[in-house]
């Protein structure tokens, strides 16, 4: 797959072919380590249905940041500008000509990932997207895509948007790599009162400052159950939840499961 050079970003983001001028699209997989472009804003006339094998995506879009952790995925509509952050994770992507699936929505989702979707996705890297087409490649992404409606309706809400306000831009950098960080030293590094920064949040938005710090809790969290063996409790604890029980409410809320089932899950997959 050739580089390409990205916009700085998405308005002008350019067009990623994923098939050879005067032929049709047909789906099929491709590892992503080699679609370098992944890295630069793009745009595909394809649905890209991206998942992690090891380690978590990080996803920008327009609005702000994806972060789809171990065993979720992320769906892409054709035609949405985005790109990748540079990670080094096993990951693949699936890719659907546009007609293929009813209803793929035009907005990019983190999508919670069932047994079946996940062997589905594990057994259709056996077809490389540069590959020619047969017919059971062709009966296999058929069923597939008439899956995907149904599977990016069961939707993880785990999306951090990001401002053009640089005032509220230093808030949102700050509280990232600070998790427990006061309202008071945000606030300092901002430069605006506590006030002043949930109301231009949420005006700016759409989300209250509150909802985004247990959201970033959250996401940190999710990274904690999937990569080390510490005690749930003392994570809740560590990402700054008030308690074992509000981090249970949070995570059921967003996941539809426990922070222990998640785990498992993980672990046995």
């Amino acid at each position: 797959m050739p580089w390409i050079e990205g916009s700085a970003g998405p308005a002008g983001a350019p067009l990623l072919p994923l098939y050879e001028a005067g032929s049709a699209p047909r789906a099929g997989s491709i590892a992503l380590d080699e679609v370098k472009a992944d890295y630069a804003w793009h745009y595909h006339d394809m649905h890209k249905l991206i998942y992690a094998f090891e380690g978590a995506i990080e996803l920008d879009v327009e609005l702000g940041r994806h972060l789809v952790p171990l065993q979720l995925a992320a769906w892409i509509p054709a035609g949405v500008p985005h790109r990748l952050g540079k990670q080094n994770v096993r990951s693949s992507a699936i890719f659907f000509p546009a007609e293929a699936v009813t209803n793929p929505g035009q907005r990019v989702r983190t999508v919670l990932v069932s047994p079946l979707m996940r062997e589905m996705m594990r057994e259709a890297l056996r077809w490389h997207l540069p590959e020619p087409e047969t017919s059971l490649r062709s009966a296999y992404f058929s069923v597939m895509a008439g899956l995907c409606g149904e599977w990016i309706a069961n939707e993880a809400d785990l999306f951090l948007p990001a401002s053009n306000d640089p005032r509220l831009q230093k808030a949102i950098d700050y509280t990232a790599s600070h998790a427990d960080a006061r309202a008071l030293d945000i606030c300092a590094v901002a430069g605006m009162s506590e006030r002043s920064l949930r109301r231009h949040f949420k005006q700016d938005t759409g989300m209250s400052w509150d909802e985004y710090r247990r959201r970033r809790r959250l996401l940190e969290a999710i990274g904690l159950l999937g990569s080390t063996s510490e005690p749930v409790i003392e994570i809740a604890v560590k990402c700054g939840f008030e308690s074992p029980s509000a981090f249970a409410r949070a995570f059921r809320a967003a996941l539809h499961e426990s922070p222990s089932d998640y785990r498992r899950r993980v672990r046995t997959s």
